[in-house]
């Protein structure tokens, strides 16, 4: 299942078999991590992408792992384009790997002691919520950055692990599209709204804004030293 491309200590290049496909992963495992947390996104490059890489960045400071992986393979990625992105709000396809990814992190010697999150993007969150379905004893946090769980349809109501969604306050239909999700979650959650950012979080601050709130709720229920210490609020702004 793990073959191991090249390593360092604290970072390893992985190829992690999701149905008949080994994908390429980036597994980076700071001092006495306390969780580990997938990366997951409908298309594009998730291991090369500055957004993810600081939202990473900060959750390893507050000692947690973190594994980014692209869900569609190069090839998949061009058949995309081609078909108006069909592949990337193919849900039930990306949740799939998702489950496989989630195994692997469970199986794997350095991972399996580790509590598991998901930090998910775009069509990427729907995934999440679906795949977090199905392994609900496995899967214990949530964080969707400005996403469309309102993909996930009725999954929504069976999700168990505490989720938090972050929105861009001026990113109207996307931030509608959350709020209306939140409503059918039936599990610990928030709804965090970034004053005046837009899709990308461009704006000064509003992706720094995203990472603290991310570490701060994967650090409540994936660090056992935070465990309990504050009750979920349903909202935030």
């Amino acid at each position: 299942m793990l073959e191991i491309a090249g390593c360092t200590k604290k970072q390893n290049l992985v190829w992690i078999t999701a149905g008949s496909l080994k994908l390429p992963a980036t597994l980076e495992i700071p001092k006495n991590a306390q969780g580990v947390v997938l990366f997951i996104h409908g298309s594009g490059s998730v291991r090369d992408n500055y957004r993810n890489q600081l939202v990473a960045q900060v959750l390893r400071q507050a000692q947690l792992a973190t594994l980014l992986i692209d869900l569609l393979t190069a090839e998949e990625e061009a058949i995309d384009l081609r078909t108006q992105h069909h592949l990337r709000f193919d849900i039930g396809l990306l949740a799939a790997r998702v489950v496989s990814l989630t195994d692997w992190l469970h199986q794997n010697t350095t991972t399996r002691d580790l509590k598991v999150g998901y930090f998910g993007a775009s069509t990427g969150s729907a995934a999440a919520m679906l795949a977090a379905t199905e392994r609900p004893g496995v899967v214990s946090a949530i964080v969707s950055r400005g996403g469309r769980p309102d993909l996930a349809g009725s999954a929504l109501s069976r999700v168990k692990a505490p989720t938090l969604l972050i929105v861009g306050e001026n990113h109207i239909p996307v931030r509608e599209m959350n709020q209306e999700a939140f409503l059918h979650l039936h599990t610990p959650k928030r709804l965090g709204i970034i004053p005046g950012a837009t899709h990308l979080f461009e704006e000064p601050g509003a992706l720094e804004e995203v990472a603290k709130l991310a570490s701060r709720w994967f650090s409540r229920y994936l660090t056992p030293t935070h465990q309990g210490l504050h009750q979920p609020k349903t909202s935030l702004s």
